[in-house]
């Protein structure tokens, strides 16, 4: 990392002072015995920030909730370690979590400072200022002010607006050794630590990475966009020299995970992104990224070029639903002939690419149930189209309400969410909507309806697999 790239240290931090604790968020048990792989990823938001302060000299330790048992070794590892600082990056979905850690920091250490900040802190405000254990609330992103936030909270008022980098290429190379560690023996054995375990979509070791931060859609059901405006990309080649580096000390790499919210945008940089990555790359590693139908049907020389010349085998595209009435009622900007346009190209490269003898792409596919105003008929349309996908790994939720998002806010406001502050959850089975008849959309992924599902479907698709229980996910 240059000079130009290395955020300017406060002339005020000192090399000793507060001893400060990074609280990374999760479930617990995550990271000794995890229910699957997805528990596992590591927040980039926390290897980022703590990059950034470790970097100015602002120096802080860290564990997980995720690496606890029980809420009783979160208390008993924050009190050994006498903490005057607690830092938190909260997302809606770890907000319970949050809540009770910060509560027993409290009780801890009653004269300690708490720092929340990240998605929830943006996008519900009123949740996050009802709790007086949250001493400073920081909303949006920190990379230009979290030195000086964490330096001195004392000095800002209570909400305070988190300054982002206008680009990417203001990033520092995260720090991994700043992750969390797998906490038991058995995890350790195939985490990778400081690179990430193995999910099914590519060969371990895994490296997981950013190129892009925020897709500029504006769906309904998602709050991204709520919470971070949009900043320039990483350029190409530092993404390429970011893996080479990974491969080199902590590899052989045999995969990688673009986490970006929509990797498949912004066509010149994915031209050099074709140009670059298989020449300048220490090996084309395969790799997971999304993408979205409509857009695969507007540039689908490109979308063919990504798989065939740089290895993209693992194409997420969240079709969410196969009924032009649900896509609309969620503002996709997508059609149904768009999701099965994407669908077929993707058979036709796979095909031509097996009968070269090389691995065929498969779709790791977000479908949604559970919509409201959502029809049986729009629910069947829509395993319709799964059954229809040759090549497919669908990860089905059952749509949840998160402030941030219109559709969430709304159905907060009307009651009508059984999510709640004190219960934001992500489990598949739970019911999260008012009104929404699960039992239904249970029977249909147990195959109940396959008779309708089949109908119209082509030989092949109707001797597919029916029963699809197994594929629901967290929302």
């Amino acid at each position: 990392m240059t000079e130009a790239t290395r955020p300017a240290a406060a002339s005020f931090i000192k090399k000793s002072g507060p001893k400060r604790l990074w609280l990374d968020l999760g479930d617990l048990g995550d990271l000794v015995n995890p229910a699957g792989p997805h528990e596992q990823w590591q927040d980039h938001g926390l290897g980022l920030l703590r990059t950034i302060l470790h970097q100015n000299g602002v120096m802080t330790d860290m564990f997980s909730t995720r690496q606890c048992v029980s809420w009783d070794e979160v208390r008993a590892r924050m009190q050994a370690g006498q903490y005057d600082v607690l830092i938190m990056n909260v997302r809606s979905y770890t907000y319970p979590v949050a809540y009770r850690s910060a509560k027993i920091f409290k009780e801890v250490n009653p004269k300690g400072i708490v720092i929340a900040g990240g998605l929830h802190a943006t996008v519900a405000l009123d949740e996050m200022e009802s709790v007086p254990e949250f001493d400073r609330i920081v909303q949006g992103p920190g990379e230009k002010n979290i030195v000086e936030i964490v330096s001195d909270p004392l000095s800002f008022p209570r909400v305070i607006l988190g300054m982002g980098a206008r680009s990417m290429e203001e990033w520092p190379m995260i720090d991994r050794t700043l992750w969390p560690k797998p906490a038991s023996k058995k995890l350790a054995k195939k985490f990778n630590w400081p690179l990430e375990p193995e999910c099914g979509w590519g060969p371990p070791k895994v490296a997981t990475i950013l190129t892009s931060r925020v897709c500029p859609w504006q769906c309904v059901f998602c709050n991204e966009n709520s919470y971070i405006p949009n900043m320039g990309r990483r350029p190409v080649e530092m993404v390429i020299d970011e893996l080479n580096y990974l491969d080199r000390v902590y590899g052989p790499l045999g995969s990688v995970v673009i986490h970006d919210s929509m990797f498949f945008q912004n066509p010149s940089w994915l031209e050099e992104w074709i140009e670059k990555y298989p020449r300048k790359a220490r090996k084309a590693w395969p790799y997971w990224a999304a993408g979205r139908a409509d857009t695969v049907r507007q540039w689908p020389h490109l979308f063919e070029a990504l798989i065939k010349e740089t290895n993209w085998m693992t194409v997420s595209i969240g079709f969410e639903s196969g009924s032009d009435r649900v896509l609309k009622i969620i503002n996709k900007e997508c059609t149904e002939e768009d999701n099965y346009f994407a669908i077929d190209l993707l058979h036709k490269i796979a095909d031509e690419l097996e009968a070269q003898g090389r691995p065929a792409p498969v779709f790791w596919s977000n479908i949604m149930l559970g919509i409201p105003g959502e029809t049986r008929e729009d629910a069947i349309k829509t395993m319709r189209m799964v059954k229809y996908t040759r090549r497919i790994m669908p990860s089905i939720s059952f749509y949840a309400p998160y402030p941030g998002s219109a559709l969430g806010y709304q159905l907060i406001a009307e009651g009508k969410s059984l999510m709640s502050k004190e219960n934001y959850h992500r489990f598949p089975d739970d019911e999260k909507v008012k009104g929404i008849d699960y039992q239904f959309y249970r029977d249909l992924l147990g195959g109940k309806y396959d008779d309708e599902v089949n109908r119209g479907l082509p030989e092949f698709a109707r001797q597919r697999r029916s029963m699809f229980l197994d594929a629901l996910a967290k929302a």
